[in-house]
Formats: C-alpha cells, sequence, structure tokens
C-alpha cells in the first residue's frame, strides 16, 4: 500500500514552489525593464501568486531584487566548490583571488548593474544598496565555502579575510564602472583584474 504524503512536506514543497516562482518572476522583470522598477501586484501576477503570498515570503521587494541578485553571484561560489572538488586548495587568498578573476566576475556583475540600474540616477542610492546587500550574501556564502576549504585554517582569520576580500571588491566596483561604463569587455576585463591585483596586495594570507 503507498503511503500517504506527509502533510507537513507537502505544504514545504508548495511553499518552496511559490518562492521560486516569485524570484523566476522578479528576474524576468529585472531582464525587461532593466531594473526594479514594478509593483508587487506586478510582481504577483507574473508568479502566478496572491499579493498575500509575496509578503508571506518576503518582507519588500528590495528583498526579492536583493535574493534575485544574490542568486547570480552564489552561482560563482558554486562554481568555485564544484571546481574545488577536483583540485588540492591553495592559499584561501589566492582562492579568493580566482573567484574573483575577470572572466568570472565581470559577466555576472555587469548583468547586475544593468538588472539593478545601478548608475541609472545620482540622486537614487536604492540600487546601489541592493548590489551592497547582494555582495553580502555573496560573502556569507563565500566564507562558508573558504571555511569548510580550508579546515585547517583557523576560522575566524578566513572569514575576516573573506570580508575583507568581499568588501574590497565592492569598494572598486563603482571605480570600475566609472572607468569601463560597466560592459563586459577585453578592456573592462583586464581594468578589473588590476583593481583586483591591487586590493591582493593589501591584504595578507592568515596564520
Amino acid at each position: 500500500m503507498a503511503s500517504t504524503p506527509d502533510p507537513v512536506d507537502r505544504r514545504a514543497a508548495l511553499k518552496a514552489k511559490s518562492r521560486r516562482a516569485i524570484l523566476d518572476a522578479a528576474a524576468g522583470l529585472m531582464q525587461r525593464r532593466r531594473g526594479t522598477d514594478f509593483s508587487v501586484d506586478e510582481l504577483a501576477a507574473a508568479a502566478d501568486v496572491s499579493r498575500r503570498t509575496v509578503f508571506n515570503h518576503f518582507a519588500s521587494l528590495e528583498d526579492v531584487a536583493t535574493e534575485v541578485a544574490g542568486e547570480m553571484l552564489n552561482e560563482i561560489v558554486d562554481r568555485m566548490q564544484a571546481q574545488a572538488a577536483s583540485a588540492p586548495p591553495d592559499t584561501v587568498l589566492a582562492d579568493l583571488v580566482a573567484t574573483a578573476a575577470a572572466d568570472q566576475l565581470v559577466p555576472v556583475v555587469a548583468e547586475l548593474v544593468g538588472l539593478l540600474g545601478v548608475g541609472s540616477s545620482e540622486s537614487d542610492h536604492r540600487e546601489a544598496v541592493l548590489m551592497q546587500r547582494a555582495f553580502t550574501l555573496f560573502t556569507e556564502r563565500m566564507s562558508a565555502a573558504m571555511t569548510r576549504r580550508h579546515p585547517a585554517v583557523d576560522a575566524l582569520a578566513v572569514e575576516l579575510l573573506v570580508a575583507a576580500f568581499c568588501g574590497g571588491v565592492l569598494a572598486f566596483v563603482r571605480t570600475w564602472m566609472a572607468e569601463t561604463g560597466a560592459v563586459d569587455t577585453p578592456e573592462s576585463r583586464r581594468a578589473w583584474d588590476d583593481y583586483t591585483a591591487r586590493l591582493t596586495a593589501v591584504l595578507r594570507e592568515p596564520a
């Protein structure tokens, strides 16, 4: 006799499905609008859920946009972990530099700039704040991944280095945007790698 699905598991699956639908709909709206200028009602309609369901999962539209952006950056972490599975660990700093290389991050950051509308208005810092929040999520994932990859290194030292490195990347992003127009070209990638090298020069490997 077939077992009856656990009601709790079914509710969890439905909840996860709704959350995924909201995020996918938000990503689609951000791609079409090249920004985050849409309402909760528009998002709910695109996700085929109620307005109430949106707020059951997210406190605000900013939280939705942040998670969409964070997921894009988290793909970098996922790729790093997949590559790490077949290669011995380097130093923590070297692994961070490899993960932040231009061929890894420039395509993602250039896309985020377009999706979030960063730089579209000098008087409105909302999109810049969203970018910062997305990088915070990225930093948390990267810290956990690096701690697992380097178990012999003091966990706090790893966390501090990752925070300093990712914070440094976020700090030079706006300068890089102004210099390159935030487009993905060979020239913009060279500029990105130059900024990363300058950042690396002021950091050191944890003991």
